[in-house]
């Protein structure tokens, strides 16, 4: 289910002090002078088996100036599309007329909100407390975000006001999440390689706005194309329907098994699209590219999109292209059967033998570098997880190691493993030396034997 969390208060109650602590992260720029954040933040926050989107909003106040509207709009355009809203004050001072008005609209709103007095572990007095209590307020946490104080008790009552089950009926099979920015032609794409009219195809940019689901079934195997919103360039600033339609959008990438990115061959591939494909690897989902609309260009056109800079950079190179066209159907089945494969290869576990055997393959190739005047030794390698694939390499080292050469036994193991369009991630740990802190004694007779071979070595 798409549930959302809105951090908002008036400027400089801690809203992003708050938004690094629950999402573990420090994205938020946080500083004492206030209305620093401006644009909408957002992140993830996971409350056991919920996994939630947040979203650190701008200060609400009433600087009548173009930028504070802007901000103050923000803000409650997030309010209104999240399910849960945490309303922060300063309680360390008295509640102010913004704080009031704050609480006026919350009510207004209809919508389910948590009152946190923030900044408890400060020593001064207000009547804060006095104030929330005077207008109806009776359930509120006392917290500090900046020393994580009350933090605990927060989570717990996060679990209990999110709801846990999907209310809606979330159709079985492999999910493919198909994303790209406006008119690449996904919904296009999809009608025809289902061979129904299931979405609206129109010329003019952003006719879908939601994640919509479409089951479809190849060889007796069930499977689902998530059509996504196109996300445009500057969508944190846009109106709501284009920013809310990206929140889903990486929705549907966090709930799908691979990632179909469609790309405007025409246009080739823009800054945009790298910056969405980078978004998307950080998530740790295969992504395959599609290069749609290949039938309105030549032979030679076609060829030279590979020859652009971007194409042949070393990001885009970890990547599959496919040539596709979604108006006439070309490239569907090649298509399908690439998609298919990434899947089975995400979820591959892979065992501790073949992965040593490749790892010392590697090792003879290409010995490891000293570092810090210690030679670098990789001990042995073992499977992590999925999605990413993740290899976790004991070593003598877990830091400092050069990264050109985390990065050819990165290359290496993709290449050996066949894990194109796959994410892999590689992390060392440190074995611990099984013979550090113990003293070796000696026996008697070993003992005896020592001091008789010093008594020759003194001659």
């Amino acid at each position: 289910m798409f549930t959302s969390i809105a951090i908002i208060g008036r400027p400089n109650v801690g809203k992003s002090t708050l938004f690094n602590k629950l999402t573990k992260t420090r994205e938020a720029i946080v500083s004492d002078f206030p209305g620093l954040t401006k644009d909408r933040n957002y992140g993830y926050i996971k409350l056991g088996s919920i996994k939630s989107f947040i979203i650190d909003t701008g200060g609400i106040g009433k600087d009548e100036s173009n930028l504070s509207q802007n901000i103050s709009d923000q803000a409650w355009m997030a309010a209104n599309e999240c399910n849960l809203i945490l309303f922060l004050v300063d309680g360390s001072e008295s509640l102010t007329s913004e704080d009031l008005d704050i609480l006026s609209n919350l009510r207004k709103l209809n919508k389910p909100f948590i009152t946190l007095l923030n900044k408890s572990d400060k020593s001064s007095k207000s009547e804060a407390l006095n104030d929330i209590s005077s207008k109806g307020i009776k359930d509120y946490l006392d917290i500090s975000a900046e020393h994580s104080r009350g933090l605990d008790d927060l989570r717990k009552l996060l679990i209990k006001m999110l709801p846990e089950k999907n209310d809606e009926i979330v159709p079985d099979g492999k999910k493919i999440a198909v994303l790209g920015r406006p008119n690449a032609g996904k919904s296009t794409f999809i009608n025809n390689f289902i061979k129904e009219d299931r979405l609206v195809v129109s010329e003019v940019a952003g006719t879908t706005i939601d994640a919509i689901r479409i089951p479809f079934t190849i060889d007796d195997n069930e499977f689902v194309f998530i059509d996504t919103a196109g996300i445009r360039k500057g969508y944190k600033q846009n109106h709501k329907v284009e920013y809310f339609s990206y929140v889903r959008a990486m929705h549907a990438v966090e709930e799908s098994d691979v990632i179909l990115f469609l790309v405007d061959s025409d246009e080739s591939i823009v800054d945009q699209d790298l910056k969405l494909i980078n978004i998307i690897a950080e998530q740790g989902k295969p992504l395959l590219i599609g290069l749609n609309k290949v039938d309105l260009l030549t032979r030679s056109e076609r060829s030279e999109i590979y020859e652009t800079k971007r194409m042949q950079s070393n990001f885009l190179k970890d990547f599959i292209k496919v040539e596709v066209s979604g108006m006439k159907g070309l490239g569907f089945k090649r298509l399908f059967r690439i998609l298919n494969s990434l899947i089975k290869k995400s979820q591959t576990n892979y065992s501790t033998a073949l992965l040593n055997k490749h790892l010392n393959k590697f090792i003879e190739r290409s010995a490891p570098p000293s570092v810090g005047g210690r030679q670098l030794k990789l001990r042995y390698v073992h499977f992590g997880g999925t999605q990413p694939t993740t290899l976790i390499i004991h070593s003598n080292q877990d830091n400092k190691i050069p990264s050109n050469y985390k990065r050819y036994l990165v290359n290496s193991f993709r290449e050996e493993l066949g894990l194109k369009s796959i994410q892999l991630r590689i992390i060392f740990r440190k074995s611990d030396n099984p013979f550090e802190g113990k003293v070796n004694k000696l026996t008697e007779r070993q003992i005896k034997k020592k001091k008789r071979l010093m008594k020759h070595v003194k001659k």
